[in-house]
């Protein structure tokens, strides 16, 4: 088993009580709102039909103007999850480096596909790799590396993946509109814009390289209301300015609550990382209130919060650290 975020079970199992607050994967909880959007209801095509090559173009060029790359240079997967798994198998080569620490299905899944995977923490240790893997800002501590150190590194290895999956309110990181040709950016959907469930995500790079991925997917491999649903809300730019502001504000009040108790490590706009004396006792602490969170079995002080999504969710958060004592 591959340790993930996200195992509400698994708290109500060893804790009980049904109303968790799950901060344990990074995921806005105050999604764009599908249901009820200005634009309506899904139409009857989304919902009943197989997925055309028109309902995927249309995405494409709302993405691509959204992300400042050429539509072509874009291609809808299920979730950049399907892009990890898939991207082992269609590029050359079998010494791959992943910088490291990071999140753990790039490793994971280059292993599975056959290759020899080297974990360095320093980014010019990726040099000389067939394949090397950023994610950018970084899960779990939010390191940054600017657009141009990414070329820099991208010209020292054979193909360089940039997991951009936390990248959405920072596009001055993106290395989308400005893309070497053997690199690939990776954006997630569900994450910024809240829709885990949609299953959608974006691997954007040289279109030869979108065209062996399509290949490997299969048809139909997006369904019908994630398209129409994504080309939607990455449309929709007064959510996305107002949310990129809510989450700035948020994210500073939640290390307001948390950094007297223990100190920040780093983070992102979708979550926080502090430092904590022990990191199950923390996570104990905090599910006592219903409060699920991400710890990480290869560091036993670190603990990471995504960002609560209303007043209520913030207050639980602050009356676990005065439960405590």
């Amino acid at each position: 088993m591959r340790d993930h975020g996200g195992d509400i079970d698994r708290a109500a199992s060893r804790f009980g009580r049904a109303d968790w607050i799950d901060l344990s994967t990074g995921i806005n909880r105050r999604p764009w709102p599908a249901p009820e959007n200005s634009a309506g209801p899904l139409s009857s095509h989304a919902l009943t039909a197989l997925p055309t090559r028109a309902d995927a173009a249309r995405l494409c060029a709302v993405a691509a103007t959204r992300f400042g790359c050429p539509p072509d240079q874009v291609l809808p997967l299920a979730g950049a999850s399907a892009a990890i798994q898939l991207l082992p198998h269609v590029l050359p080569g079998r010494r791959a480096a992943v910088l490291s620490p990071t999140y753990n299905e790039h490793a994971a899944s280059l292993r599975a596909a056959g290759w020899a995977v080297a974990e360095p923490s320093d980014p010019a240790a990726l040099a000389g790799a067939d394949l090397a893997v950023i994610v950018n800002p970084n899960n779990p501590d939010g390191r940054e590396l600017p657009p141009a150190r990414i070329a820099a590194i991208a010209a020292t290895v054979g193909h360089l993946v940039v997991d951009e999956s936390f990248a959405d309110p920072r596009p001055d990181l993106s290395v989308a509109t400005a893309q070497p040709d053997n690199v690939t950016a990776l954006r997630s959907f569900g994450k910024f814009w809240g829709l885990a469930g949609l299953r959608l995500g974006f691997a954007i790079a040289a279109p030869d390289l979108l065209a062996r991925l399509a290949e490997r997917a299969g048809p139909w491999s997006v369904s019908g209301p994630a398209l129409e649903i994504g080309a939607r809300a990455l449309a929709d730019t007064a959510w996305i300015d107002d949310t990129v502001v809510w989450l700035s504000e948020a994210a500073l009040h939640l290390d307001q609550i948390v950094t007297p108790h223990w100190p920040l490590v780093g983070g992102t706009h979708l979550f926080r990382l502090y430092d904590t004396p022990d990191a199950p006792a923390a996570r104990d602490l905090l599910a006592r209130a219903g409060i699920w969170s991400r710890i990480f079995p290869w560091h036993p002080r670190w603990i990471r919060l995504g960002i609560p999504g209303n007043r209520a969710e913030f207050d639980r958060v602050a009356g676990a650290f005065t439960a405590a004592g």
